[in-house]
């Protein structure tokens, strides 16, 4: 045996990639949960104005 260095020359960049992909896809997923919490607030008011628009009539 060689020793530990080849071996963890092949293997680290594969584990770098997937580190960077694990994280851009958990950036990705929070960015989409939070855009959907921020729909979901602005289709509350919106129904709750318009509630409101409609008791006042």
């Amino acid at each position: 045996m060689n020793g530990l260095g080849p071996v963890l020359a092949a293997v680290l960049p594969s584990i770098g990639v997937g580190l960077l992909f694990w994280f851009v896809m958990r950036a990705v997923v929070n960015a989409d949960r939070t855009e959907r919490e921020a729909i979901a607030r602005m289709d509350a008011e919106e129904a709750a104005a318009k509630r409101a628009e409609s008791q006042e009539n």
